[in-house]
């Protein structure tokens, strides 16, 4: 059973710090935004720094992996590491979301402005490590769940919203008006139309190619799960190990909650010779955790 643990706590530990990573980077770099009232080079400081797409987009990466890091947490406390479907799906967005601010800079900003200028100061955090780190965490450190076509296009609602956002401020109300300056040069520099056809393609491009390599690691990871457990319990009875595996978080989680370990009895399920049910091995882990619990020797000392 310390093998099953130390598995799940590695997990749970390379999220956490991915994430934590993550946030603490764009809170660096979103603060030295907000504390800077002019730049000679960016009019956009201060709480004007709040209407740029490289702004909302590291917030709503840091925000999406801030609600990684209660489940990280709850997986070293429970050894049962485990994300909601929409969390992972929200994460992909805000990924997605600072990939195309990373490209765009890369590509676009820095050759007209220069890459020192793009890439210093605050832009160093937000135009270029938040954005990497993000990227990094979520292909490689949080493949909890494979994700579908579907879930690309969900990635690219940040990026509808605030483009249509940008034309109504800039091409629409005007900044004369109370609208905003062509900051980007998106729609000054080029005919309207281009950008407004080809930045969802792009995003959609750069979400294909996260998905890809997220749903690769998730199939690696699952691989070698499978080999871990296949190599470990294969051959072994799969009611000992549950009712172990019971026994220990009984024992190691005296004051938490009861929660089943469904993914890992799954697991151990897939790769075992064994002729167990779910519901039997579920009903087997409830009876031994209580069995071993402080609450079940409470009640007896009282009957």
């Amino acid at each position: 059973m310390d093998k099953v643990m130390k598995h799940t706590r590695r997990q749970c530990l390379l999220a956490l710090f991915s994430a934590l990573c993550v946030v603490v980077c764009v809170c660096i770099g979103v603060t030295m935004n907000l504390t800077t009232l002019q730049d000679e080079n960016f009019d956009h400081m201060g709480l004007r720094t709040f209407c740029m797409f490289t702004v909302n987009s590291n917030i709503l990466a840091a925000a999406a992996m801030a609600m990684v890091i209660p489940y990280t947490l709850d997986g070293l406390r429970k050894h049962n590491y485990h994300m909601p479907r929409w969390i992972v799906v929200l994460v992909y967005a805000g990924v997605t979301a600072v990939s195309l601010t990373f490209l765009i800079s890369l590509c676009i900003l820095a050759p007209v402005k220069g890459f020192l200028l793009i890439f210093s100061g605050s832009r160093f955090f937000l135009h270029g490590v938040c954005p990497i780190l993000a990227f990094v965490a979520f292909c490689f450190f949080m493949s909890e769940k494979r994700l579908g076509i579907l879930d690309s296009l969900l990635a690219l609602i940040p990026v509808a919203i605030y483009s249509a956002l940008y034309y109504v401020m800039v091409a629409v109300i005007g900044e004369e008006n109370g609208g905003w300056n062509d900051f980007y040069g998106f729609l000054t520099r080029l005919p309207a139309w281009i950008p407004m056809t080809l930045i969802l393609p792009l995003t959609f491009g750069i979400a294909t190619v996260i998905r890809i390599l997220h749903n690769r690691s998730f199939d690696r990871r699952k691989t070698e799960e499978a080999a871990f457990f296949k190599a470990a319990f294969g051959d072994a009875d799969i009611r000992k190990i549950v009712a172990a595996l019971a026994r220990s978080h009984s024992a190691s989680m005296k004051n938490a909650d009861i929660l089943i370990p469904s993914r890992v009895i799954t697991i151990l399920l897939e790769n075992n010779e064994g002729d167990c049910t779910m519901e039997e091995l579920c009903q087997l882990y409830l009876r031994e955790y209580m069995e071993n619990s402080d609450v079940m020797k409470i009640d007896k000392m009282w009957i």
